[in-house]
C-alpha cells in the first residue's frame, strides 16, 4: 500500500510540473536550424497516358538518381490540372517532382 501511495505522489508531481514545462521558451533550441524544405527534383520522361479527370499523367521516365529510381513507367498526380492542357501521349517532357506529385511539366 505504501508503494502505491508513493507512485501516486510521483504521478501527481509529474502532472503538476507539466504546465510549467510547456511554458518554457525553448531558448536552448535557438541555435538549431530548421530543416531545409525539400526542393523539387527534375527528370525527363515520355507521356504514356493522360487522365485529366483524375489529374494524373503516366510517364516512362529516365532514371532519377536523387530518388535512386531506375527508369520505369509510373502514374503521377499533378499539382495543377492545367499542367495537362495541350499535353499529348508520346510527348517527351521535363517534369519536376515534389514528393510523388508533379509540380512542373514542360514539353521538350
Amino acid at each position: 500500500m505504501k508503494v502505491l501511495a508513493i507512485a501516486g505522489g510521483f504521478v501527481a508531481l509529474a502532472l503538476l510540473a507539466q504546465p510549467a514545462a510547456a511554458q518554457d521558451d525553448h531558448a536552448g533550441h535557438a541555435g538549431h536550424a530548421a530543416p531545409a524544405a525539400a526542393s523539387a527534383i527534375e527528370a525527363v520522361g515520355v507521356v504514356r497516358a493522360i487522365d485529366a479527370k483524375a489529374g494524373k499523367v503516366t510517364l516512362a521516365h529516365d532514371a532519377i538518381p536523387a530518388r535512386k529510381w531506375p527508369p520505369m513507367t509510373m502514374a503521377f498526380k499533378v499539382a495543377d490540372p492545367a499542367l495537362l492542357k495541350d499535353l499529348a501521349v508520346g510527348t517527351k517532357v521535363r517534369f519536376k517532382l515534389d514528393g510523388q506529385m508533379i509540380v512542373g511539366l514542360t514539353a521538350l
